[in-house]
């Protein structure tokens, strides 16, 4: 292993990793720590990282990992009310989702939460939460249940 190595992936590397970072949903900001951290995990695992098949793509999975620890930690520290108050209307479909996910109960909104707004499995979902898998499955079907009709009788309203 040798620092030239390192530093001519660095240096070829960084910005299509930074790219495919934000590409992935993360502010530019948080995109360029987490690179940061995943280039600086990569150094201390070298010859590890640089026999897998895709040395950018572990870049960046750690990357979007360690945004997701970010997000997990600053989650904790904001309190979410137990009864969402009413959001401003807006005519637009992602303002009337994000209303009616808010409505849902806290088990159903933190479930809904996790697996579509963070793309977590329902697996870790379940072990976030402190849940079974299956209770999570059984906690998203009604939810999706409950988001359908509501978002349908809102149509039908708006009609």
């Amino acid at each position: 292993m040798t620092r030239d190595e390192f530093t001519e992936f660095y240096a070829g590397s960084k910005d299509r990793c930074l790219r495919a970072a934000i590409a992935y949903g993360m502010a530019p900001d948080r995109a360029e720590e987490a690179v940061a951290e995943a280039f600086a995990r990569a150094w201390s695992r070298w010859p590890s990282v640089r026999s897998v098949d895709s040395p950018r793509a572990w870049i960046v999975r750690t990357a979007i990992n360690a945004d997701i620890s970010w997000w997990r930690k600053r989650r904790r520290e904001t309190a979410v009310p137990e009864t969402p108050e009413q959001l401003p209307r807006d005519d637009s479909s992602f303002d009337d989702l994000l209303e009616a996910v808010r409505r849902l109960p806290p088990r159903q909104r933190q479930v809904v939460a996790l697996r579509y707004f963070l793309d977590l499995d329902a697996e870790t979902t379940g072990h976030e939460l402190g849940i079974a898998r299956g209770t999570v499955s059984a906690t998203l079907h009604q939810a999706l249940k409950t988001l359908r009709q509501r978002l349908t009788d809102s149509e039908g309203m708006l009609s």
